[in-house]
């Protein structure tokens, strides 16, 4: 069982850590993005059209794939003031049920986010000649790794097993 924990803990960190620096990846990006969007219209007096629709898709990406790392390394928002008052029983308590909350939130947002994409996959995202479904994919994958991450730290709180940070030097920063 240890193993099985182990492995699944390392497997979910490289996932967690490449969803960080696709994050990142999609937040320079997007600063280019925008760059070049107020370079062409203040500069060249030619804005181009593609430049705010690629500019949200982006947006989508790295805020929900930064979300689920928060969701892994506790850094997601959380009310906290009953844990700092409450006996470590109670403690674990409130966390367990946070965790369920979040895990609950992680699977609605896959499960409707789905339902969005499936009933506008057959229209058309003008500019970028997408389906309109495209813009539902990052809330479906960042659904899934939120309930994902949700369920590991749930498990590890179950098995009684202090949660590791994923991202080298993430806890410093806290």
């Amino acid at each position: 069982m240890a193993s099985v924990l182990a492995l699944t803990r390392r497997t979910l960190g490289v996932l967690s850590t490449g969803a960080l620096w696709l994050a990142g990846l999609g937040m320079l990006a997007m600063t280019v993005t925008v760059g070049w969007q107020v370079f062409a219209r203040y500069v060249l007096n030619d804005t181009p059209s593609w430049a705010e629709p690629v500019t949200l898709q982006l947006m989508g990406w790295f805020i929900l794939l930064g979300a689920a790392v928060g969701v892994r390394e506790s850094f997601h928002l959380g009310l906290d003031l009953l844990q700092q008052v409450l006996p470590a029983g109670l403690n674990r308590v409130l966390e367990a049920v946070n965790l369920l909350l979040i895990l609950g939130f992680g699977v609605a947002m896959v499960w409707y986010s789905v339902e969005l994409a499936v009933g506008t996959w057959t229209a058309t995202i003008p500019v970028l000649d997408l389906p309109g479904g495209f813009d539902f994919i990052p809330l479906i994958i960042g659904g899934a790794l939120i309930a994902l991450f949700a369920a590991e730290r749930l498990f590890e709180q179950i098995a009684g097993v202090e949660h590791e940070a994923a991202v080298e030097g993430v806890q410093e920063l806290a």
